[in-house]
């Protein structure tokens, strides 16, 4: 089967827009303090979130596309100038846009709604900027508005399979173009801060004063993120026509279903194990070809066990499992956007043959048996392990590894 290959790479976090700035906070391994969200009307104990420091697109409210939908074109924009493509260039109805989104426009929704006539609380300044009361955004709308931003006539499709969407949509983009349905697809996730979803972990008591601390025994919980990882999916003949540089290439993925609670994983990580295995499988990779996994890993105390168990299942006939990155302990759980970013993350680590080192979170817990090594290590194998779960039990795995040239 045709090999599905990565061409250009872009990447918005809480660190700043474009993949230059997460590449050296990847080096420096160093994470910055969650902010308190700059919103009066967020009444919650814990109003925390790693935020994206730079403005939204737009300057006028009726033109501004949503907070979520500008670190998507941003991200697109990079990505698309590392692949070498401009939107001229683009066989406009041979490429697609496939993004994944866990909250969408809903936070763009928000602000429009905040009560002009209520006063904010004391001591809070009312938001910056709103846009025009009750400007109605579908959720669809950043996969669409990217898609309109690009000149894209071909299919577009919002994947919003919660914090694993853009999973899912790296998994389709890559199907369509292993099908024939496309010969280049801008894919990934992005999402911005939302007011619900943050009040919603609030009540859920998963939000971590301190951080996000995967994989530590402190851990208490997560911090959401605000982001957009954004990858060009080409097909091998497309990019070896115009003699592009391939960066990866996307390997086959596993998809499964706990089928069990509504927001927690099932306990003994079959279904996450299946994924795993099924993505190693598809994509002919042993596990000893893996050379780093960049888990899902949030900070929430059972997600992490489960997660480490399967691993420790997976690779229970290696020497042991191979080293973890974990990129939430650098930028926060940026929902769907996450495995966007993972996969970026995944880009860079096959690309340089080696696996950054972690950020620094506290003793380790001793239930979570993983290697998280705090020191750059060569990466061993060819192919890097992404993971992605869900509220709904809803987990996937996929494969990126080093690509030949054309």
């Amino acid at each position: 089967m045709e090999p599905v290959l990565v061409t250009g790479v872009g990447a918005v976090t809480c660190h700043g827009t474009g993949v230059p700035a997460l590449r050296d906070a990847m080096d420096r391994a160093r994470a910055v303090q969650p902010d308190k969200v700059p919103d009066p009307w967020a009444r919650m104990e814990l109003p925390l979130m790693y935020l994206v420091p730079e403005p939204a697109l737009g300057t006028e409210a009726g033109d501004a596309p949503g907070r979520a939908t500008s670190f998507a074109v941003r991200a697109a924009r990079e990505a698309l100038a590392g692949a070498g493509l401009a939107r001229e260039g683009l066989p406009a109805g041979r490429t697609a846009v496939v993004l994944g989104t866990c909250m969408g426009a809903i936070g763009d929704r928000e602000r429009d709604r905040a009560p002009a006539e209520q006063n904010p609380p004391p001591e809070q300044d009312p938001p910056a900027g709103p846009a025009a009361p009750h400007t109605w955004r579908p959720d669809f709308e950043v996969a669409s508005r990217l898609a309109a931003e690009l000149g894209v006539t071909g299919p577009v499709s919002s994947t919003s399979n919660a914090c694993a969407a853009s999973g899912f949509a790296l998994a389709t983009a890559a199907d369509m173009i292993r099908c024939g349905e496309a010969d280049v697809v801008v894919t990934g996730g992005a999402d911005a801060y939302s007011r619900i979803a943050l009040a919603n972990f609030n009540r859920l008591g998963a939000v971590d004063a301190h951080g996000c601390r995967p994989f530590a025994a402190g851990r208490a919980g997560t911090v959401f993120g605000e982001g957009a990882g954004i990858l060009v999916l080409e097909s091998a003949v497309h990019a070896a026509a115009r003699r592009a540089r391939p960066l990866a290439e996307i390997g086959e993925s596993g998809w499964s279903c706990d089928a069990g609670h509504p927001t927690a994983p099932e306990e003994s990580g079959e279904q996450i194990v299946r994924a795993l295995r099924e993505a190693l499988d598809r994509s002919s990779v042993a596990p000893g070809e893996v050379g780093c996994v960049i888990p899902h890993g949030t900070g929430t105390r059972l997600n992490d066990r489960v997660e480490s168990a399967a691993l420790r299942e997976v690779f229970a006939r290696e020497a042991a499992v191979p080293p973890l990155y974990s990129l939430k302990a650098l930028v926060g759980h940026t929902g769907g956007a996450a495995a966007g970013l993972a996969a970026v993350a995944a880009t860079l680590i096959a690309g340089r043959g080696s696996v950054p080192p972690n950020v620094p979170v506290g003793a380790p817990d001793p239930r979570c048996d993983v290697p998280l090594p705090t020191a750059r290590t060569p990466l061993t194998g060819t192919a890097v392990l992404v993971n992605a779960y869900a509220f709904g039990g809803n987990n996937i795995s996929l494969v990126v590894r080093e690509a030949v040239a054309c």
